[in-house]
């Protein structure tokens, strides 16, 4: 964690965000009036666009929320979502629960202008810096802007991370007589047919990590990710590949009972399978360490610019973040709403153990280099 973030400077924001919305929230006193809704299309800031009860007021007006690929089961989103509605009167409607981020960045593209554009994207983090060069998103700095890392925002407030994880090994202790804890494990003939991901690593971010991770486990790097396909190039002609994309559906039949993705993800299927019977163990492996961030941003021509502003300042909210937190996803202000005391602790002492903590992620170019990679051998690694 960046030991840099300035405490007092994490309370104060926090105090005045907090502040703002529990103002909001009270019902004690009417919004203010908005200065209209061309204001907040190009509004950087809520400040600038009149501030939080401004802001508020114009998102009721709109009364919706255009978004895509938000699983309920994903971080705790359906709560998210539901908290949001409640707490504001605007409805959220997704589109596409399963949609990947480059689905994401088509449907932006091609409903340039339309009211069925998404007002914003959640998406891997190598996703919303080409989403940024495409001329895609609107700049818009939630009040929590200057306690996010350097490292983990687009300095105009194009993109800014929301909350990650690590890449983890998922297992059926019922079906899979020992599940294995390491990238090493998997190429064991006892795992035949039985690793899986969650989709085309060409389009899904989580299972892009896998193979990034992979590649941290087989003598890659953050510049070489030619490793992690070779690994799975090796998986497939020993016939330890699955194929079936993992989901909670094929995990509780049988279908997918290893599955390498992030650890909340994994965390979260545990919890829910172990209602229908079935014990799903959760191992962050220690041989391919690699945890990744996903991001928020504002379409430039959103339908609904008020509502995707206020949709914003929420989630970066510790009340947003929590949430994020209580679904076993790290959020980008933990370190601070640990420094601060407004970390949920019940939830931050049930998140997966990792072996150690990791603070370096891929640049802007190893990840741009990784994806072409990955994107252009993908087929040929498991074909």
């Amino acid at each position: 964690m960046n030991p840099t973030l300035c405490r007092i400077s994490a309370l104060g924001a926090a105090a005045l965000l907090l502040g703002g919305l529990a103002a909001c929230s009270s019902g004690n006193a009417a919004p203010a009036e908005s200065k209209g809704a061309s204001d907040w299309k190009t509004a950087p800031s809520a400040e600038a666009g009149g501030g939080m009860e401004a802001l508020i007021a114009a998102a009721k007006k709109e009364g919706k929320l255009n978004a895509i690929a938000l699983p309920n089961d994903w971080a705790n989103y359906g709560e998210v979502i539901s908290t949001f509605e409640k707490k504001y009167g605007v409805k959220v409607e997704v589109e596409n629960p399963d949609a990947s981020s480059a689905d994401e960045l088509n449907a932006v593209s091609s409903r340039k202008g339309q009211d069925r554009s998404p007002d914003v994207i959640d998406v891997g983090h190598d996703f919303d810096v080409q989403a940024a060069k495409q001329g895609l998103l609107t700049p818009y700095k939630v009040a929590s802007f200057g306690e996010i890392q350097d490292s983990q925002k687009e300095a105009a407030g194009l993109w800014y991370n929301d909350m990650g994880g690590y890449v983890s090994i998922g297992c059926d202790a019922s079906r899979v007589a020992k599940c294995p804890t390491k990238f090493s494990e998997l190429t064991d003939p006892q795992y035949k047919g039985k690793v899986a991901l969650t989709g085309n690593p060409a389009k899904s971010s989580s299972a892009y990590s896998a193979v990034f991770a992979a590649a941290l486990a087989n003598g890659g790097s953050f510049d070489n990710v030619q490793p992690g396909l070779d690994f799975f190039a090796k998986l497939k002609q020993m016939g330890n590949f699955n194929p079936v994309e993992a989901s909670p559906a094929t995990m509780e039949k049988g279908e997918t009972p290893i599955a390498i993705v992030w650890d909340y993800r994994n965390a979260a299927y545990a919890d829910e399978l172990k209602a229908k019977g079935i014990e799903w163990n959760v191992a962050v492996p220690e041989d391919g360490v690699f945890s990744l961030y996903y991001s928020q941003a504002i379409v430039k021509w959103a339908p609904h610019p008020a509502a995707a502003r206020l949709w914003q300042e929420f989630l970066f909210s510790t009340e947003g973040q929590n949430l994020w937190l209580k679904g076993y996803a790290r959020p980008a202000l933990l370190p601070t709403m640990i420094a601060d005391g407004t970390v949920d602790k019940t939830a931050l002492t049930r998140l997966p153990k990792i072996p150690k903590d990791k603070t370096d992620y891929p640049t802007e170019e190893q990840g741009k280099k990784a994806k072409s990679t990955v994107s252009d051998g993908w087929t040929k690694a498991v074909s």
